[in-house]
């Protein structure tokens, strides 16, 4: 009798399939190649998170398949990878054409949701460049997009980093590494821009008839509504109500971008490309996080004027497609009523405060003018008020105060204001609302330090805290989402990755 045997599981196979909506625009959008190899690739992290949402199989995220694939080794049938071209103004002068210098697209799943990979090699648009991103940077850019997406702020994701021994050479010799970036679309107020400074008229309203259909379908009957029957202006006004309330998140968070140029903004209203961003520790509102930054253009203060005028550039590379100047303004004009509304907003949830009154913005200014007179760490302020407001001891949030009196005076007008407020209930709110985790500075350093040396453990407890931000999670070294130490201070990041 023969004796039995046993057949092998079949390999799990990815889940992904493929239709490639922007590359079905035509040659003059992109140029289509192959990513360059990663030599001898290995894993630094995979989000759970993100591959469930693109609908990968997590097995088949665990394999040397998969590892070959998001390093650019090898490219899953129907992808169709390349790298698109637009142009952008940089630090408030106009660029001129940039494009995908090191970012490849594979392409669009049926999902809906593009797969790019970043540092995968030289394109046409690398201007001198080599094509390749860095362990460091890499690893920022991974665990901040994963935590933004954990603080409900829009975001592109990130799905996963492979790393390599190969150099990569910036200020020092550093090695290479590919991040998988995820999001709906990748294209930026930049895409318009390149093709209405170009005169391409053709172009510039296939791309915007692109996005309305795709993205923003209202925009032609809300148009017809509101603005003439403009569809273009309304994807202006849509792209500026949704670039406001991103902006209202990343103040109410303490978030700084650091290179909001304006190829750095997406049309979806994502947060987008991080390089030299920044969380605050202490609360200064001229904080300029990026190092080369010189003129602080883009100062944590000067972000939302500075969403203001990368959305009038993009207005002005739809001229041509909205043709009535009026309307255009009145379709910016929405962003000047919607940031202060979804500011406010946020800034009431932070407070546990449930209804809106009058005094509301000057009751708030007084409260931003306090901690940056004394510099106060700001997510520690926020998770030490929500504790309070539960026991009704505040002394933990006074010692954060050099001003006392003008802390005190502030805390009688908030204890009247909240005095109607369930305080078990609102504290709750309020600890929903301020996250006890961000990626600090220093944090993100450690785990970066750590993975040069082979380590990754720092990088694995650093990504599972921030994917669950609210939390205590009283177990956790203090050095997480305690105050920065003294040396945080000299960390530099610049635009160079």
């Amino acid at each position: 009798m023969p004796s039995p045997t046993t057949t092998p599981s079949a390999a799990p196979r990815s889940g992904l399939a493929w239709r490639n909506g922007f590359a079905e625009l035509g040659p003059s959008f992109f140029t289509e190649l192959v990513p360059t190899p990663l030599p001898a690739p290995y894993w630094v992290g995979t989000s759970a998170s993100a591959a469930e949402w693109l609908g990968v199989h997590p097995q088949w995220l665990a394999s040397d398949t998969a590892l070959q694939v998001f390093s650019g080794n090898a490219m899953p049938a129907g992808a169709r990878p390349l790298a698109s071209v637009y142009s952008g103004h940089q630090f408030g002068v106009w660029a001129g054409q940039l494009g995908d210098g090191r970012a490849i697209l594979l392409g669009e799943t049926d999902r809906g949701i593009e797969v790019q990979l970043k540092g995968a090699g030289r394109t046409p648009y690398s201007r001198g460049g080599d094509g390749r991103a860095v362990l460091r940077s890499s690893i920022r850019e991974f665990l901040c997009s994963e935590a933004m997406h954990a603080l409900g702020v829009p975001t592109t994701r990130a799905l996963c980093i492979t790393g390599s021994p190969a150099p990569v050479y910036r200020e020092e010799a550093e090695t290479a590494a590919v991040v998988t970036r995820l999001a709906p679309s990748f294209i930026r107020f930049g895409h318009f821009e390149h093709f209405s400074a170009r005169g391409q008229e053709a172009e510039l309203r296939q791309l915007a008839d692109y996005m309305i259909d795709r993205y923003y379908p209202d925009c032609r009957t809300n148009g017809a509504q509101t603005l003439g029957g403009n569809a273009y202006a309304a994807l202006l006004q849509a792209v500026s109500e949704r670039t406001a309330a991103l902006l209202a998140q990343w103040q109410a968070i303490g978030f700084c971008h650091g290179v909001m140029n304006t190829d750095n903004m997406s049309i979806l209203g994502l947060t987008i490309d991080y390089g030299p961003f920044q969380f605050l520790d202490a609360f200064v509102p001229g904080h300029i996080c990026n190092h080369s930054d010189s003129q602080g253009r883009y100062a944590f203060n000067r972000q939302p004027n500075v969403a203001y005028w990368n959305l009038f550039c993009l207005g002005q590379a739809l001229m041509p497609l909205i043709g009535d100047t009026a309307i255009a303004q009145a379709a910016l004009e929405s962003y000047k009523t919607a940031f202060p509304t979804q500011f406010m907003r946020r800034m009431r949830a932070k407070l546990g405060v449930q209804t809106a009154r009058e005094e509301d913005g000057a009751f708030i200014d007084a409260l931003l003018q306090l901690l940056a007179q004394d510099a106060v760490d700001y997510p520690i302020f926020w998770r030490r008020l929500s504790h309070a407001v539960a026991t009704s001891d505040f002394e933990p949030v006074r010692d954060l105060f050099l001003d006392r009196a003008g802390w005190d005076r502030w805390l009688l007008s908030y204890q009247e204001l909240i005095a109607t407020e369930n305080h078990a209930l609102a504290s709750e709110s309020m600890l929903r609302t301020n996250p006890k985790f961000v990626l600090r500075n220093h944090a993100g350093e450690l785990a970066i330090r750590a993975a040069h040396q082979g380590d990754l453990a720092p990088f694995n407890a650093l990504q599972s805290l921030l994917a669950d931000p609210f939390e205590e999670h009283a177990d956790q070294d203090a050095h997480w989402s305690g105050f920065p130490p003294d040396w945080a201070s000299t960390i530099e990041i610049s635009c160079s990755s």
